[in-house]
């Protein structure tokens, strides 16, 4: 996407489940800005340091430098005001003012890159994600593939038992899958469960 203007910003969301390749598309196009010769500065949680503390890098260890950062409004006092393009990953694990300083950037004429989980484990919009995609001019909605049927897959199936929101994992702790496999609270999802009759239906009047 090209802004509708020289120096105007935008907001870009990369979202989809686990396994679909969101840090690789965003680590991909945070590389051409960059060969583009333009200035990039990436940030990401703290708390996701699954792979490396010092570095976003994809399931396919593709990576690029970025700084860590507790909470959204640590972005700006580290802003190199000659920064072009900003890049966040793991933004489901961002507070909720997220979307606030992705629209201050843009604001800025800056170029914002975020990548994270749209849905939850359990299939519920995830964090600031819902909002961010509703502010953002360009969404990259990507998908995997399920583990249980080779179908496209949206949702991530949480495969260790825990209640907590926030599990950070990867491969053995979660797994893509597709709607009809998933299963958001451990047990099979009801077989077409839409053709289920009412609980009155065929009782005499």
């Amino acid at each position: 996407m090209n802004p509708t203007r020289p120096g105007a910003g935008w907001i870009e969301v990369i979202a989809g489940p686990m396994f679909s390749g969101k840090s690789e598309e965003l680590i991909r196009l945070l590389k051409r800005a960059m060969i583009a010769r333009q200035r990039v500065q990436v940030f990401k949680p703290k708390l996701d340091n699954r792979y490396s503390e010092g570095d976003v890098v994809s399931h396919s260890q593709m990576r690029v430098p970025c700084e860590l950062v507790d909470r959204a409004d640590e972005i700006m006092p580290r802003l190199d005001p000659r920064t072009e393009v900003v890049g966040i990953d793991e933004a489901q694990f961002f507070d909720d003012g997220l979307p606030g300083v992705c629209g201050h950037l843009a604001n800025l004429g800056k170029r914002v890159i975020a990548a994270g989980l749209d849905m939850d484990y359990r299939g519920i919009p995830f964090g600031p994600m819902p909002e961010l995609l509703a502010v953002a001019e360009e969404v990259h909605k990507i998908h995997a593939i399920c583990t249980s049927c080779g179908s496209q897959a949206a949702y991530t199936q949480r495969l260790i038992e825990s209640d907590e929101l926030v599990v950070v994992g990867a491969t053995g702790a979660y797994e893509a899958r597709c709607r009809r496999c998933h299963e958001p609270d451990g047990a099979p999802p009801a077989s077409e469960p839409w053709l289920i009759p009412p609980a009155d239906e065929g009782r005499e009047a």
